[in-house]
This record gives C-alpha cells, sequence and structure tokens, in this order.
C-alpha cells in the first residue's frame, strides 16, 4: 500500500462515510421519532458509531484473527444488511403496519452499517494492518472525518422539516434504489476477493 498521510487518510475517509449521501437515509430512518428527540437520537447513533469504529481501529486486526474472520466477511454480511435496509425503503410496510409499531432506530441502520458501515472497518482495518506505526495518526485522521460527518448529519432534521413528507418519500425510494445498488456491489467486492485468494 502506498504510504498514507493524516489528511490523505480523512479525506479517504470521509468519502467513505459519504455524510451528504447518508442524510436522506438518516431523515428517512427518523421519520417516526417524535421531532423533540431526533437530534438526541442523532447524536446517540454518531457516539455509538464512533465507539464501533474506534474498537476496530485499535482491536480489529486482533478481533477477526481471534475469530479466524477474513476482510471478505466485512463486505459479504454488509452488503446483506445494506440489500435487506434497501428493500424495506423501496417497499416499505403498510401505513397501519408503521403506525401501530413505530420504531425508533438504534445501531442499526443509522450507527452502522450507514457511519460505521463495512468499507469504513475495512478501511481502518487495511490502514491500520499495513501501517501499524502510524496507528495514532489513523486515530487523528477518523476523528476529524467522524467530527465533520456528525456536523453534517446533525442538520438532519432541519432538511426533513424542507422535503416534507412526499418529498421524504420520494428520496427514500430513490436512497433505496442506491443502497440496492452498494449492497450488490460490496457482495461482488467481498467475492471477489475470497475467489482470488
Amino acid at each position: 500500500m502506498h504510504p498514507m498521510d493524516t489528511l490523505s487518510a480523512t479525506l479517504l475517509l470521509l468519502t467513505i462515510m459519504d455524510p451528504l449521501g447518508n442524510v436522506a437515509t438518516f431523515v428517512s430512518g427518523l421519520r417516526h421519532v417524535p421531532q423533540e428527540r431526533r437530534l438526541r437520537v442523532i447524536a446517540r447513533e454518531l457516539v455509538i458509531a464512533l465507539m464501533i469504529l474506534l474498537l476496530f481501529l485499535f482491536t480489529g486486526p486482533g478481533l477477526l484473527g481471534l475469530l479466524h474472520l477474513k476482510q471478505e466477511a466485512l463486505f459479504i454480511s454488509g452488503g446483506i444488511v445494506l440489500f435487506l435496509i434497501a428493500l424495506k425503503m423501496i417497499f416499505p410496510p403498510s401505513r397501519s403496519e408503521t403506525e401501530e409499531t413505530p420504531i425508533e432506530p438504534f445501531i442499526v441502520p443509522l450507527a452502522t452499517p450507514m457511519v460505521a458501515g463495512p468499507s469504513v472497518l475495512a478501511t481502518l482495518l487495511v490502514l491500520v494492518s499495513t501501517q501499524p506505526e502510524h496507528l495514532w495518526n489513523w486515530f487523528m485522521a477518523l476523528m476529524i472525518a467522524w467530527s465533520i460527518t456528525a456536523a453534517i448529519l446533525l442538520c438532519a432534521p432541519a432538511i426533513a422539516r424542507v422535503l416534507k413528507e412526499k418529498g421524504s418519500m420520494a428520496v427514500e425510494r430513490l436512497m433505496g434504489m442506491l443502497l440496492v445498488m452498494v449492497a450488490v456491489q460490496m457482495l461482488l467486492n467481498g467475492i471477489e476477493h475470497y475467489l482470488g485468494r
């Protein structure tokens, strides 16, 4: 792997986290959450995502080795989860179902895989495995990328007020289609890496 500095790693992680692309998913995920709780829920999910990312940064290589898991498992499992989430976005439950059982998102899908997704986890794994002497550089890069992501996603409720219900539905279905493609690509990447070993 080509040597990477802190700025390059920050930009890489920020690009993979894709906070602007995830705004619509956060908006749809918060649809059943009372407006006064939305900022609190977003902050909680972002903190959980950061804990997952930090845990994986410091213990990822050892944890995968301990469980005898390969990097490809991250892509394949993440692709399956995203695919299931995307199907629910494209084909949402009936209105009566959602009214009877409103669900507040917790860990899945906002914290993971939307922020702490398999691509980010795999990238952290590669950085730490190939250049372990720069661990604290990767820590700094992760904190900067997460802070920018958090600042953008905390604006999601304001975006929801602008989009309103019809706009949110349209964005949700569009994001569902995009997530299907991302999920399939993750699965293909995992299978390709596995077969290429």
